[in-house]
């Protein structure tokens, strides 16, 4: 599998604080089947200007000096569009995911659809491939604004973790896969236990192996190798499949 929505670079945002930390992670990961990793770190549109900072840099030579062989590391940036994005080529190059044309972002939970709109058609104006970070957590969020949004060139990424919550947000996931309106899944981990795999495993459980392979593995491989995506088939839902996930996850769904 291969994750490229993490905050494992230690010590710059609000996830992971140590390279000791991230180092446990990074050997979980590779426990569950997890062979690479991009590691996303907030910025603010106006920190792009001199992307990525040299704070990242030294927290990137001290991981890597340290990390274990698997995952392998790659780097990127998740990017807040909370203001108009300067966008030279050469310079968001340098915090795309893994050197790509995809560029990961977001947005402040309570965006309109419009502002959404508006951002992303300029991303992708500018040469990029937006992929839009956990699209289930903006109210702005539905299978019709999805659809719009995809139609424009973006790709969404949904939070593994995410599937199985009882939360709206965890409806709106479920409703995105279920359509296939997702991309690529993601851990979205912050030096913690989040993690892809356990999105995969829900897709198994609900027979959705191939969903499974193509969001954890072939979309993302995809992105890394700077090559299209490929459709992922929508996926029933069903309230009988629920009632067995909850069984299998022990009351979690």
């Amino acid at each position: 599998m291969i994750d490229l929505h993490s905050h494992l670079l230690p010590g710059v945002d609000d996830g992971s604080r140590t390279v000791e930390q991230s180092v446990q992670v990074l050997r979980e990961m590779a426990r569950r089947g997890i062979t690479d990793v991009c590691l996303t770190p907030h910025l603010r549109a106006n920190e792009t200007v001199d992307a990525p900072p040299l704070r990242h840099d030294e927290a990137f030579a001290a991981l890597r000096a340290e990390a274990p062989d698997l995952p392998r590391l790659h780097r990127g940036a998740e990017v807040m569009l909370d203001r108009p994005l300067p966008l030279e080529r050469e310079r968001m190059g340098r915090i795309t995911l893994g050197g790509s044309r995809y560029i990961l972002v977001e947005f402040p939970r309570l965006v309109s659809t419009e502002a959404v709109t508006n951002a992303l058609t300029r991303v992708r104006d500018a040469g990029f491939v937006p992929v839009l970070a956990h699209p289930e957590r903006y109210s702005a969020c539905s299978v019709e604004s999805v659809s719009y949004w995809r139609g424009l060139g973006t790709k969404m990424q949904v939070d593994a973790t995410t599937l199985h919550s009882t939360q709206a947000r965890g409806q709106r996931a479920r409703q995105l896969v279920g359509a296939g309106l997702a991309d690529i899944l993601a851990g979205d981990n912050h030096g913690d236990e989040r993690s892809i795999a356990g999105g995969a495993d829900f897709l198994v459980a609900l027979d959705g192996d191939q969903q499974a392979e193509l969001l954890t593995v072939r979309n993302p491989g995809a992105i890394l190798r700077d090559e299209p995506l490929i459709d992922v088939p929508p996926l029933e839902i069903r309230r009988t499949w629920m009632q067995r996930l909850r069984r299998l996850l022990g009351g979690k769904a």
